[in-house]
């Protein structure tokens, strides 16, 4: 498993019920602008999210994103989007309102693991959208042939933890001033993960 077979092996997007996820594009710029913007009370600790955030900085992002994903492999960049229904009694389904961004990075192909990171839009909050997105996207990444996914949180953010908890990583320890917050500060982390061998229900929901 490397960065190659990363990127053969993972679509342009796929979907589960209720969502679709997409991988990220400079056409995306202007959704994340807005979901930036709009979540900004919720984002204290991403550090990416600072900025004006003009609409020639979302575009720098996504295709700065979209470059170091085909590029390199460093980082695997899925935009969640709600799958909406056309009209009533038809099957087919139109791409609705944004729910967040999911990446896979900091990738160690010797065992193979990675991380994954989380973010979602304030106002799709409790509706379960990004769990779904996220669980999938776990599954996708056994699938390909990963074996373990961490996530790593600032030991203060608490709701960023429960939601990895959520979706199956368990709490494996507390690295103290292991990382630097989105202010420059010394912060501590913890570690959660999951193995392929492990379920999403081994670890209670958020």
């Amino acid at each position: 498993m490397d960065a190659h077979e990363l990127r053969r092996r993972s679509p342009e997007g796929f979907e589960t019920p209720r969502v679709r996820l997409e991988k990220i594009h400079e056409s995306h710029a202007v959704v994340l602008r807005e979901s930036v913007l709009r979540s900004r009370a919720d984002l204290q600790y991403v550090d990416w999210s600072r900025g004006d955030w003009e609409l020639a900085q979302a575009r720098r992002f996504c295709r700065g994103s979209r470059q170091t994903m085909e590029l390199d492999g460093r980082f695997l960049t899925y935009l969640v989007f709600e799958r909406v229904p056309r009209a009533a009694n038809v099957k087919l389904t139109r791409r609705g309102p944004y729910v967040g961004l999911l990446d896979l990075h900091e990738f160690d192909w010797a065992v193979p693991a990675c991380q994954i990171g989380y973010v979602g839009d304030s106002a799709q909050r409790g509706r379960g959208l990004m769990r779904e997105a996220a669980l999938a996207l776990i599954e996708q990444a056994f699938a390909w042939g990963l074996h373990r996914v961490e996530a790593w949180c600032d030991a203060r953010n608490e709701r960023s933890i429960r939601f990895a908890q959520g979706i199956g990583l368990r709490i494996e320890g507390r690295l103290r001033q292991a990382a630097r917050d989105a202010e420059g500060a010394l912060c501590d982390q913890m570690v959660l993960a999951r193995l392929s061998g492990d379920a999403a229900g081994d670890a209670p929901s958020a």
